[in-house]
């Protein structure tokens, strides 16, 4: 997914790595201050770049928020990418293997889980910001969750192809399935947010048993659509 719209796209290296600065910073940052507490100039200094090179790309820093929390959806999928590749590659790999004894689509689920628990706990600004930036209690929620679901839905597509759900075959079929589907991986991906949420509460590095649960639970609904 691609950083929402910048008011200056970086068309250079220099201003590429820039770019890659201010969002490093304000990541920084604020696992240091509130979102409140965060400003355009204090993530200037950080990064050692003008203010002016922040306003070249962001108009607030709600905007510069939004950018790292898409870069951060970008960085989740890739990571989900590469454990799932070096997986398949590994000499154990075979058909229906998996930690759990199902392989495919199991696996990828506890590998979904793992990856965001691994930033959760390691990268800069995430515990704050995650894949969608803090709003005031007073302003229209975002839904970051929506786009969580569509991204996983479309990274595991090859995978959850062998457990698509019956009724495929015509047009309507095929339509009412990837619906079904789709219903599937946003209540799977808001009950994962929600039940982490409360692992981190619980521990600051996220509690165990509640994550442990977390995983059988999501095998245990997501099968009546993939088995």
């Amino acid at each position: 997914m691609p950083i929402p719209p910048l008011r200056r796209q970086p068309v250079q290296r220099r201003s590429a790595e820039r770019l890659g600065r201010i969002l490093d910073a304000c990541a920084e940052l604020l696992d240091e201050i509130s979102y409140e507490e965060l400003s355009t100039r204090a993530v200037a200094e950080r990064a050692d770049v003008p203010i002016g090179s922040v306003y070249r790309f962001f108009s607030n820093k709600r905007a510069m928020a939004e950018a790292l929390a898409h870069r951060n959806l970008d960085e989740y999928a890739a990571r989900i990418t590469r454990r799932l590749a070096a997986s398949e590659s590994g000499p154990d790999h075979g058909p229906g293997s998996g930690p759990n004894g199902g392989g495919g689509w199991r696996e990828a689920m506890d590998v979904v889980v793992d990856e965001y628990l691994a930033m959760k706990r390691g990268a800069p600004g995430f515990a704050l910001i995650e894949f969608g930036n803090p709003v005031p209690a007073t302003a229209q929620p975002q839904q970051p969750n929506h786009l969580v679901a569509d991204r996983l839905r479309m990274l595991l597509a090859d995978r959850l192809a062998s457990g698509a759900p019956a009724g495929a075959g015509d047009a309507a079929g095929d339509e009412a399935a990837e619906e079904r589907l789709r219903v599937a991986f946003l209540v799977a991906v808001e009950t994962a947010d929600a039940l982490l949420r409360l692992a981190f509460r619980v521990d600051p590095e996220g509690d165990p048993a509640i994550v442990a649960e977390t995983k059988e639970l999501l095998r245990a609904y997501l099968a009546r659509v993939l088995d």
